[in-house]
């Protein structure tokens, strides 16, 4: 199928057990997901639906690109009937839902786009998935929706407090997938996860840079995503997280050591852009992930070995890296860590 959603010629739909849509397979989380899937799981077609937006790249998916149970599909989750037309030529019977408009700074400036892409898209996913009778739709929301605290940690059943207008709009979609799930029995997942990314830019750090985060390896991450699909009871949310916690701004100071090899605080300050803070910017998201542990998922993958895998990562695919102190420009395909 096109984007213009006009079908194409399509592979005999026999011979899969389960086909299952990813969409925004081609952004960073989904990307090693649909790798994870389509090597471990032959029997099974998996379909990227990605509308190539700018936080998107194909390169992530070139591993796996020939593979007979993987298809790429691009179009946009808000258009209703190209949607509805994915639904009726592709027999889905599972979805899981990472396409978004993510990056919380634009969402202040595009509030409604966001609220479009984030609310309306997932709207019409679960609208189409419902009519579709899937079996299993698995939406992927973010730790930001609970709001920030310094020291209550948040479970499943806390409030939303969102403080952005991502975070809303992550919020609002969740309610539209939960309202599914009472008013029809469709049979829904929410994974709610703790999410950053690494680069290997001068870093840009927002007011103090004293706010934390926590950090998850992919592999982690993706063995999460896995287990609530095969382990995960309709209806209920899912905490992804991790108890490691880190400042941005030690952060920063740690991957400019690695990188870089600084060796003085001077010299690594350097490396350091201090801007305004964002207008509302959370200091901690402490969540508890107990009831995933029940699943049998624990993270795996300590920090400084992720972290060393990360850099080995850029060092092996960032062409010029001994010039990358020259402009630093982000890397079109996604690191391991999240």
């Amino acid at each position: 199928m096109s984007a213009a959603g006009q079908p194409e010629p399509l592979r005999p739909l026999a011979g899969f057990a389960k086909r299952v849509l990813v969409t925004g397979g081609a952004g960073f989380i989904a990307s090693h997901v649909i790798v994870s899937l389509v090597e471990d799981y032959p029997n099974y077609m998996i379909i990227n639906l990605d509308k190539l937006d700018y936080c998107a790249s194909l390169k992530n998916l070139e591993t796996i690109s020939n593979k007979q149970n993987y298809k790429f599909i691009q179009g946009d989750i808000c258009d209703s009937h190209f949607v509805k037309l994915l639904f009726e030529t592709e027999k889905i019977d599972i979805v899981l839902h990472f396409a978004a408009q993510t990056h919380v700074d634009l969402s202040f400036v595009r509030a409604f786009e966001f609220t479009y892409v984030n609310v309306y898209g997932t709207h019409v996913l679960v609208s189409a998935a419902h009519e579709a009778r899937v079996e299993k739709f698995i939406y992927v929301s973010t730790d930001e929706v609970y709001g920030g605290s310094l020291d209550k940690e948040f479970d499943e059943s806390s409030p939303k407090q969102p403080t952005n207008p991502y975070a809303s709009s992550k919020a609002a979609a969740e309610c539209f997938v939960q309202s599914y799930w009472e008013r029809y029995r469709l049979s829904s997942h929410e994974a709610v996860m703790f999410m950053d990314h690494i680069n290997i830019q001068k870093s840009c750090i927002h007011g103090s840079g004293l706010q934390t985060r926590n950090f998850l390896y992919a592999t982690d991450v993706v063995e999460a995503f896995l287990t609530v699909l095969k382990k995960g009871k309709p209806g209920e949310i899912y905490n992804i997280g991790t108890n490691f916690e880190m400042s941005v701004l030690q952060l920063a100071k740690e991957l400019i050591q690695l990188i870089k090899e600084t060796n003085s605080e001077s010299e690594m300050e350097n490396w350091v852009d201090y801007v305004n803070d964002r207008p509302t910017n959370d200091m901690r998201y402490p969540m508890k992930s107990e009831k995933i542990h029940g699943l049998g998922w624990r993270p795996k993958v300590p920090w400084k070995e992720g972290i060393k895998k990360t850099i080995e990562w850029y060092r092996e695919n960032f062409h010029n890296w001994k010039n990358a102190e020259k402009a630093l420009e982000p890397f079109p395909v996604q690191p391991p860590f999240v």
